[in-house]
């Protein structure tokens, strides 16, 4: 930042919306929440949930005190809002039973946020809704800690990575490389041999984020995960690169933790703080 830039700065709180779609709604918002937090900035932060969904896991009183539904927030602006993934992957988009809300949401953002940051699901469903990117299953769920690499290196949302990180993956469905590089608005920004496309933006590096993997999750999230699908008679492996010499009965040892902080980071520092206008 120059001088003059510097010296002329009015400050106030960001306002950033968090698009819940995650049915442990709580322990989503403490993984958001600990990442947004660890910045300088103030952000003052509304959860908004389906209106046209009831959660199977989450109590309507903790709805009631800590979310809003679209209708409440819908004349207002927000300098940054993020979509959360949600397990409907193996539903077509129009199928999920929220599809017709959360389009209303994306289409409204185009005009009412600076910057939208889409996380797995999310990011599908926003590749889809703003510029026709299929999705498509998996032969097994791309589940694990995978490396990484900056298929980009001049974008200020990659800012400090290392040529190589981690992050966790945990999904059924994937979109794919060469449908996106069609596309001369979006630019691929990350990617894994094994799993594939992670990061793409937007072509101003800004305006939209959509990342496939979930760099927020807690180290104990996956083996929750990996329980859960054990328990339900899903046949799963163990997630990839989780625990040490493949054995469950080790903790994990956490690789993504860094690369998370400085996602979330970049994000509020260069693709919201320093584009949104002061006067929302």
């Amino acid at each position: 930042m120059g001088e003059s830039r510097a010296f002329h700065q009015d400050i106030r709180p960001l306002e950033i919306a968090i698009v819940n779609l995650m049915p442990l709604k709580q322990e989503t918002e403490v993984q958001l929440l600990r990442l947004l937090g660890n910045t300088p900035l103030q952000v003052n932060i509304t959860f908004l949930h389906m209106a046209s969904h009831i959660s199977k896991n989450t109590g309507a009183d903790h709805l009631s005190a800590f979310y809003h539904v679209f209708s409440d927030v819908s004349n207002r602006r927000f300098d940054g809002m993020i979509i959360t993934g949600a397990p409907v992957e193996t539903l077509a988009f129009e199928q999920v039973t929220y599809w017709q809300e959360l389009v209303t949401i994306m289409d409204w953002s185009l005009n009412h946020v600076t910057s939208v940051l889409h996380i797995c699901w999310g990011a599908q469903a926003g590749l889809y809704y703003h510029y026709g990117i299929p999705k498509y299953p998996l032969p097994e769920k791309m589940f694990g800690i995978f490396p990484h690499f900056k298929a980009r290196g001049d974008y200020e949302i990659l800012r400090g990575y290392d040529d190589v990180f981690y992050v966790p993956q945990s999904r059924h469905t994937e979109v794919r490389k060469e449908d996106i590089a069609q596309k001369e608005d979006l630019i691929i920004l990350s990617e894994s041999t094994e799993s594939g496309i992670y990061m793409v933006a937007s072509t101003d590096g800004r305006r939209h984020i959509f990342v496939t993997g979930h760099s927020e999750y807690d180290p104990l999230t996956l083996k929750h995960e990996y329980e859960r699908d054990l328990a339900r008679g899903d046949k799963i492996l163990p997630p990839a690169n989780y625990f040490p010499e493949n054995d469950k009965t080790k903790p994990p040892m956490v690789t993504w933790r860094s690369h998370g902080s400085l996602l979330f980071s970049n994000w509020l520092n260069y693709c919201v703080y320093q584009e949104t206008p002061y006067a929302l």
